[in-house]
């Protein structure tokens, strides 16, 4: 860590030295301003080294990567963090840059909402982002700049509260009076104008009153050190509205702090200072007994000096201990003695009592959001949200009612997978019990595995997160897939082994076949979705159609033994070799003609054959009448082959869906062709029938699959 701040800034200079921020001041000279600001606040010298790495990472392609090489990943997650910071709130100020208090408060919450969330996961970029916006605000001033009022509304509505809760005072005070100055310029002038006017009689009074209340409480043996407190601008017009007081009344309001050594004396001090001054008694408050939610303690009182039997100016006293000043001076910030980050990275850089800070600075934000929110029960911004601690500290947001295997999926899927047990706050625990605001919680995992079945059972109470519940789901979807392609992988690979094509490309095989790639195929196939029949009928095409010499008879006209009428074929006498036109592929019962070829014998077609009305027109001597003859008894059942023309919207798993309906329809595909064209598919599937009335029956019902338009016989 040594030269470590010189080091971030030489390394950030070059990079913007000459660059200027949207206030139109040098960003190297921001930066210079920050770390000094960071400094006084407490931070050390790497943090204020942070300041320079927050403003170079938008010079640089790869910030994390690159500020992670030369200063660590401590750094550069600081960095990237803080930045990601700066353009939420850019983009949340341009959302309601036309919003005021009145009208955009649902909007304004839900920036502050947003700024929670950032800041809870790094305290660091609290500090970051507080000492640049006091910077922004104290340049503006300086210059004379005017500033955008969305930013200087923002400041007071959301960084002096942030300061104000997380006990940085003088940042708190500085930020709301600079805020006020540039939303209320001729109010600020006026009040900043009195102020000075009375500010030397003012300070003479308090300092002899100061000098006399610590002399005569060590004269009761009461060790006491007693401070004047400043008044800040902003704090006075609050309290001249919220009490309607005029300007007089407020600035003639003298402040003491009394600070002792225990509880005891604080009251003893309180004794003799009511003994000693006339109290004014609805201006007295016991915040050691009553502490307020933040856990801030001290006694409040306002006091009158009595002069000559003449009840003087009001006297506001605070009296406390050294402990509950330092909590009320610097509250969360007393928790940022940071050690520097050892081989742990920055999860390890909390001082002692890391715990307990964290959880402190988790109990201060979330009651910051009750008293944005009214303190009314049900409005809270986080009632649907809970907030743990992994060992190292680092804050998780969890759903309402969540559990530890929740709590697991959100820091890692991996980690949600391999769950096998949790401790929270030490103690071993069921998974399925929910856990609470501010639990630490350590998850006992396996070196490797899966999910639970149970975890999917919402009556066992183990998973509230929805995206928890999609990753177990993902997960067992995922195996059950793995397993149902590696079966049709296996399926189809001993099938190319059979037909000799092991050298085929089994994308290429999907291709053809309608399927986007190899495992949507294997998918399909594994489901026994997808015949493999039809891959045996892709790699071996159907034999051709008969030809002139295949010999298929058509027989005569029944009861007609004798060639009584011209062109009527009689078996055994004039018998003629035929064959099925391949152009309409005739089947019973169609009606059909036949026609006498040259060398080829007779072509029979169905009668409604456009081919052979064009052929019969030209040549009607060649046209003879046929008929299909009756099937013996001992023959086997004589099958055709025809074709079915299909119209349809394409989409995924179409192919499959109409092949099922086939099979199930106990029809036999010889032959498939599929053409796809600006989301349209046309296909051809050539099937096996024995009568054409059975085929009017199956066709209706590839009609009803999803997306085909028409299913008719070609």
């Amino acid at each position: 860590m040594e030269n470590m701040l010189a080091r971030a800034r030489a390394f950030a200079e070059p990079l913007i030295a000459d660059e200027t921020l949207d206030t139109g001041e040098n960003t190297l000279a921001h930066a210079d301003a920050v770390a000094a600001i960071v400094r006084a606040m407490g931070g050390s010298e790497a943090m204020q080294a942070a300041s320079y790495l927050v403003y170079s990472c938008q010079h640089l392609n790869r910030p994390q990567e690159v500020i992670a090489k030369v200063f660590g990943d401590n750094f550069a997650a600081l960095a990237v963090e803080t930045t990601k910071l700066v353009h939420v709130q850019k983009q949340a100020r341009s959302a309601t840059a036309s919003a005021h208090l009145a009208d955009g408060a649902g909007t304004q919450t839900e920036n502050v909402r947003k700024m929670l969330l950032a800041f809870s996961r790094d305290l660091r970029v609290v500090m970051l982002r507080l000492a640049s916006r006091l910077q922004t605000l104290r340049y503006a001033a300086a210059s004379k700049r005017p500033l955008p009022e969305n930013v200087a509304r923002e400041s007071l509505q959301v960084f002096a509260p942030l300061a104000n809760r997380l006990g940085i005072w003088q940042v708190k005070w500085e930020i709301e009076d600079l805020s006020f100055r540039f939303l209320e310029p001729e109010t600020y002038k006026l009040i900043a104008r009195l102020l000075d006017e009375k500010r030397i009689e003012r300070e003479g009074y308090v300092e002899q009153l100061r000098a006399r209340l610590e002399r005569e409480l060590a004269a009761e043996g009461i060790q006491a050190k007693v401070q004047g407190r400043p008044k800040n601008i902003y704090s006075i017009v609050k309290k001249m509205r919220g009490k309607s007081l005029d300007f007089a009344q407020v600035f003639d309001i003298m402040a003491l702090r009394v600070v002792v050594a225990d509880v005891k004396d604080c009251y003893a001090a309180l004794a003799w200072v009511h003994s000693h001054f006339q109290p004014i008694d609805e201006e007295f408050d016991d915040y050691i007994a009553r502490p307020k939610p933040n856990g801030y303690q001290s006694l409040h009182t306002v006091v009158r000096d009595v002069v000559d039997g003449h009840a003087g100016k009001p006297i506001e006293i605070q009296i406390r201990t050294q402990e509950m000043h330092d909590h009320a001076e610097h509250g969360v910030a007393a928790h940022w003695a940071y050690k520097e980050a050892g081989h742990k990275g920055y999860a390890g850089v909390w001082a002692s009592g890391e715990y307990d800070a964290k959880i402190a600075v988790l109990r201060q934000l979330l009651a910051w959001e009750r008293d944005l929110s009214g303190g009314q029960r049900g409005q809270g911004l986080f009632d649907d949200r809970i907030y743990v601690l992994t060992p190292d500290a680092a804050i998780v947001e969890l759903p309402q009612g969540a559990t530890a295997v929740d709590f697991a999926y959100t820091v890692h899927t991996s980690l949600g997978h391999r769950c096998r047990g949790a401790r929270v706050d030490g103690a071993m625990v069921p998974l399925n019990t929910p856990l609470q605001n501010g639990q630490t919680v350590e998850i006992i995992a396996a070196k490797e595995g899966g999910p639970s079945r149970d975890w999917l059972n919402a009556e066992l109470g183990y998973l509230a997160s929805h995206r928890a519940r999609a990753k177990v789901r993902a997960w067992f979807n995922a195996q059950i897939t793995h397993e149902t392609v590696a079966r049709g992988r296996e399926a189809v690979e001993k099938l190319l082994q059979r037909e000799g094509k092991t050298a085929l490309k089994l994308d290429d095989l999907a291709s053809q076949l309608g399927f986007k790639s190899a495992d949507n195929l294997f998918e399909v196939v594994g489901k026994d979705e997808f015949s493999l029949r039809n891959i045996e009928m892709l790699l071996r095409p159907p034999e051709p159609a008969p030809g002139p010499d295949d010999g298929v008879i058509i027989k005569k006209a029944r009861g007609s033994e004798q060639s009584g009428r011209g062109g009527v074929l009689v078996v055994g006498v004039s018998s003629l070799m035929t064959q099925l036109a391949k152009c309409c592929k005739p089947a019973p019962p169609d009606a059909i003609r036949g026609f006498v070829t040259k060398g080829h014998g007779v072509s029979v077609h169905r009668s409604d054959c456009s081919n052979f009305r064009t052929m019969a027109g030209q040549n009607a001597e060649r046209v003879i009448d046929v008929e299909w003859g009756a099937q013996k008894g001992g023959d086997a059942a004589s099958v055709y082959a025809v074709d079915v023309a299909v119209e349809a919207a394409d989409r995924q798993g179409l192919l499959r869906d109409i092949s099922d309906v086939l099979a199930r329809e106990k029809m036999n595909v010889i032959g498939v062709q599929t053409q796809s064209v600006k989301g349209t598919a046309w296909m051809t599937f050539t099937v096996e029938i024995a009568d054409v009335t059975r085929l009017k029956q199956v066709l209706a019902v590839v009609a009803a699959v999803s997306g085909v338009r028409s299913a008719r016989r070609r």
